[in-house]
């Protein structure tokens, strides 16, 4: 059997409602799955209070992703996350509020510098989803003939430096790894070849997290060997997952593509009580 523990739904910035997330990942034959939207437990929320986590047939391990405050692309992923914990909850309330901010002025800049579009453009392509980032924001662009590609959006307009772009409220690692561990969690350095620098892979790893996601699509052999290598010399778990959006040329477009095998998925599931 084969796993995924990086996947998104359409409560933050994937295509996928978390029932159809549940249903394929059921048809292609996953045994463990790790939702871990970006800033957001609402999915998980929806599937818990519909009566469809637990889920029959799939183990789900709750989780979570939070970019770092730094100066290098550094994601976390908490992983058996108690999703009405309410110190998470709290922060992720504001970090939800600082997102509706930075929406506002990205989408005057926009109009300031000839983009016609409205926030309600982009409200329906975020649809469910309160975590409103910038891939929301291209998609709506896109689709209003402003640029042809979603790439072309963030180049031109939504990247650092360019005319439209404005940071946005971050979380500190020690943060970010205090608050996964209050809520139960497991912590896990994401993507680490993104973050384009292995001596501040090493920092991290050094940090108190407790895993590391060897595998991933944009990995190479030699590079997945690297992170497996550091990951027994600071005993660390050994994550991975596919980082499944939903999305036509966005990292894997299939869910089931990119896996991992089990005897790594299993160490992080916890059944839910």
């Amino acid at each position: 059997m084969a796993s995924d523990l990086h996947t998104h739904t359409n409560f933050s910035d994937g295509s996928f409602s978390p029932e159809e997330l549940l249903a394929t990942a059921k048809n292609v034959g996953l045994e463990y799955l790790a939702i871990t939207d970006h800033d957001t437990v609402d999915g998980l929320c929806h599937l818990y209070e519909n009566g469809l986590y637990p889920a029959k047939g799939l183990k789900v391990i709750p989780g979570i992703e939070l970019k770092v405050a730094h100066e290098r692309a550094i994601h976390i992923v908490g992983y058996n996350i108690d999703i009405y914990n309410g110190k998470l909850l709290d922060k992720l309330n504001e970090l939800t509020d600082a997102r509706w901010v930075r929406f506002s002025e990205i989408m005057k800049k926009l109009r300031e510098n000839g983009c016609q579009i409205k926030d309600a453009d982009v409200l329906k392509i975020a649809n469910t989803s309160r975590s409103i980032g910038r891939s929301h924001i291209a998609r709506a662009l896109v689709k209003n003939g402003c640029f042809k590609t979603v790439r072309d959006a963030f180049d031109k307009m939504l990247s650092r430096n360019k005319a439209a772009y404005v940071p946005r409220y971050l979380l500190k690692l020690e943060e970010i790894i205090k608050l996964i561990k209050t809520a139960g969690g497991t912590v896990c350095l994401a993507h680490p070849k993104l973050v384009g620098d292995d001596a501040t892979v090493k920092e991290v790893c050094r940090s108190g997290i407790d895993a590391i996601e060897a595998f991933y699509p944009c990995h190479t052999p030699d590079d997945v060997r690297r992170y497996i290598m550091l990951a027994q010399e600071n005993d660390l778990m050994i994550s991975g997952g596919s980082d499944f959006h939903g999305i036509a040329s966005r990292y894997v477009e299939r869910l089931g593509e990119f896996t991992i095998d089990d005897k790594f998925a299993e160490k992080f599931y916890r059944a839910a009580s």
